[in-house]
């Protein structure tokens, strides 16, 4: 791929704008050096502070997108206190954004209990160890708790999804495709409803 057809090739404009999506995510699947998954994720705290941060997109359909967190950590408290969120992913190598936002749904158990358990051991026992967001006293501290649950449930047990880990899924009121052109004159796209079962509207926008 050139550079000409990354910066001249409009933006495609059709009725699902999840497909549009999905075809750029496997786009940069396969020219991203790691991480094509990886997401800006934005909440506001309880005085209306924005806090963003770096998340991984672990699933993506009609409904709309899914990560992963502790409930009990920054995110997952602001989250939970708003349910609003936004995303930002930013793919470099092809000089692509998507920004999506709207209201979020928390995954239903059996979904969450599925992704949990596809993860590596370490990840699952961590989620045990770590009071995520809150003050640490040291890495030794961190080391010790992760050490007591691998030894609670053994070197081969099941290790349960903690009841304060889940998902959520950001369900999108809007999402807007840029893609970088010559002299700044880049082409956006967003994609617009009222409500899921609403038809989407696409609106071109100055860049």
């Amino acid at each position: 791929m050139t550079n000409k057809d990354l910066t001249e090739t409009e933006i495609p404009t059709g009725a699902d704008p999840f497909a549009v999506f999905e075809g750029w995510l496997q786009d940069a699947q396969a020219s991203e050096p790691n991480d094509a998954n990886a997401v800006a994720v934005a909440s506001v705290d309880p005085d209306g502070l924005p806090n963003v941060r770096m998340v991984l997109l672990k699933g993506v359909d009609s409904r709309g997108f899914v990560f992963y967190t502790n409930f009990e950590s920054a995110k997952g408290r602001e989250v939970l206190a708003s349910r609003k969120a936004a995303m930002c992913f930013h793919w470099k190598s092809l000089r692509r954004q998507v920004r999506v936002r709207g209201p979020v749904d928390i995954v239903g158990d059996a979904e969450a209990d599925a992704y949990f358990a596809s993860r590596a051991r370490g990840s699952r026992i961590g989620a045990w160890a770590s009071d995520q967001s809150r003050p640490l006293a040291s890495r030794q501290l961190l080391e010790e708790r992760v050490a007591a649950v691998g030894d609670r449930y053994g070197e081969t047990g099941e290790v349960p999804r903690p009841p304060h880990w889940s998902g959520f899924r950001i369900v999108p009121s809007e999402i807007e495709f840029w893609r970088d052109r010559t002299f700044r004159l880049h082409d956006r796209i967003v994609y617009r409803r009222r409500a899921p079962e609403e038809a989407w509207t696409v609106t071109r926008l100055f860049p």
